[in-house]
């Protein structure tokens, strides 16, 4: 029998029938065991089918809304159970449950979260947004995703929430009552700090670009994003000491300009196959000697490249649709009131400190190392964003008589030089800059 025919058999025999039964009807086939094979899992093309119903339905009903919920916790590997009364779905896995309490019309009541050995805390999630609350779900069991047993990943849990106090802490420190959020970003211990939520885990603002200062400032009220990173904990092959309380001791830096911090001593830490980590959203082009810099534990699995050849790549990949070349080296700028710009990009090598490498997290064990590590990263982000306005997705009119032509030139550390014709003698001149 031919696909067509096939479709159009099942479209007469269940046109009559309601969409609840043909959701109870693939929920039965789903959970029956498969008789034909060892495996109690379900087949892909059904999961995928049960996923298209899903988000085909508006869920405006009690019983879909249930159906929703079941269906995205077993899609995150998580358990779902209903309550007898049926106005309630606990999603639960070893570590942690979620109550989520609905009328009898589908509407959320409320949604409590627990930790394992935690009381329930009230948390408002917009649950009509089932992508979003499927990435908390995601997020909440990547916090322990630590090797070991419930035991050991409950302590991984009580090392992030000592890390995240501290950092709290430190995100207050000098903190007035007039200072703003670029203020903070820019200038922050630790940036524009954002607490974890629930499974949305806590963020670290900690640049923003003078184009973006630029809308703020003429944009009153507008919540221009800079770049973050995200504070967790992932497991490792290797145990490492991680504190087991917070460790920040004197609000007050000394002399040389340092928070005072307890050590990690075997009374105040664990030993852990995990660390704590920074993550990026998108990888960021750092220098090697800026790697170098930011702490004693080794960022494996990089790969060197010259900088610059990162820089553009990372720049054209953000800025342009997929399919464009990420391997150009002249770009096309036009300025405001100015005569149209060609920029040479001249990538350099791989040697000393004009390599880099694409970094998308930053593994640490103690707080005292993030003030540091936030400082060379706006550096290098800063740096990254000078080269990178330079970078266009726009094709060059070789024809062009107005054309300006200009060459980016990199230097060690992060200096560069840019050479272009002398607007009075026949000869090229040079300008040389970096970031301070």
């Amino acid at each position: 029998i031919s696909k067509n025919a096939l479709m159009e058999r099942l479209h007469l025999k269940y046109q009559q029938k309601p969409w609840s039964e043909t959701l109870k009807l693939v929920h039965f086939c789903m959970d029956k065991p498969r008789q034909q094979s060892g495996s109690s899992a379900p087949d892909g093309p059904l999961i995928s089918c049960m996923e298209k119903i899903q988000r085909t339905l508006s869920a405006k009903s009690l019983f879909s809304v249930m159906n929703r919920l079941e269906s995205l916790s077993k899609q995150k590997g998580l358990n779902a159970h209903v309550s007898p009364s049926g106005t309630a779905c606990y999603i639960t896995s070893t570590m942690f449950y979620i109550e989520v309490q609905l009328e009898k019309d589908g509407k959320v009541i409320d949604v409590k979260l627990a930790h394992l050995g935690e009381a329930p805390v009230v948390k408002l999630i917009l649950m009509k947004n089932y992508d979003a609350f499927g990435k908390i779900l995601e997020d909440l069991s990547s916090l322990y995703q630590i090797p070991g047993n419930s035991e050991m990943k409950a302590k991984g849990y009580l090392a992030l929430q000592a890390l995240e106090k501290d950092l709290y802490s430190m995100s207050l420190l000098d903190r007035t009552q007039d200072v703003n959020r670029v203020t903070e970003v820019l200038h922050g211990k630790v940036g524009h700090l954002v607490p974890r939520t629930g499974g949305t885990p806590m963020t670290i603002e900690f640049y923003i670009s003078p184009y973006q200062v630029l809308e703020a400032e003429l944009n009153p009220g507008s919540q221009v994003c800079g770049t973050k990173t995200v504070v967790t904990i992932e497991g490792t092959d290797m145990l490492h000491k991680l504190p087991s309380s917070p460790l920040l001791v004197d609000s007050e830096a000394g002399e040389d300009g340092n928070l005072g911090f307890l050590p990690l001593t075997d009374e105040l830490s664990m030993d852990l196959p995990a660390f704590f980590v920074l993550k990026f959203h998108q990888p960021i082009p750092m220098s090697s000697s800026s790697i170098d810099q930011i702490q004693r534990i080794q960022i494996t699995g990089l790969k060197l490249a010259p900088l610059y050849e990162l820089i553009v790549q990372s720049t054209l990949q953000e800025k342009c649709s997929e399919g464009l070349s990420t391997h150009k080296s002249c770009f096309f700028v036009s300025l405001p009131d100015c005569p149209k710009h060609c920029y040479f990009i001249n990538k350099g090598s791989e040697k000393s400190d004009l390599a880099g490498a694409l970094v998308s997290k930053i593994p640490f064990s103690h707080p005292k190392c993030v003030p540091g590590v936030i400082e060379i990263l706006r550096h290098q982000v800063a740096y990254n964003s000078l080269i990178s306005s330079c970078v266009s997705e726009k094709h060059i009119n070789e024809d062009d008589s107005e054309l300006l032509y200009f060459e980016v030139l990199p230097h060690k550390n992060t200096s560069f030089s840019v050479f272009f014709l002398h607007p009075v003698e026949e000869n090229l001149a040079c300008g040389t800059c970096g970031i301070i």
